[in-house]
């Protein structure tokens, strides 16, 4: 292989590390955002702890795909 291909497979990996990174980040966003819709809908309803709850779970599961976001990301670097 010439340095040109290893460049342009360099550089390949690199943007599909960076797509993952915004997708990851963009679902994490999205769990964290409708935890959120559900505990306010639930402490409109005088639910406070369902609405603690549902605000808990969309924080965790934001996290979780912080984590995935980040093995992904570091799958295609290493492709």
């Amino acid at each position: 292989m010439r340095s040109q291909d290893l460049t342009r497979i360099t550089q390949a990996d690199d943007v599909k590390a960076a797509v993952e990174d915004m997708r990851g980040k963009a679902k994490a966003n999205a769990q964290e955002a409708k935890g959120e819709a559900k505990a306010q809908i639930e402490e409109a309803q005088g639910n406070k702890v369902k609405g603690a709850v549902e605000r808990a779970k969309g924080k965790t599961k934001a996290a979780g795909e912080g984590v995935k976001r980040k093995a992904k990301e570091l799958k295609a670097k290493t492709e």
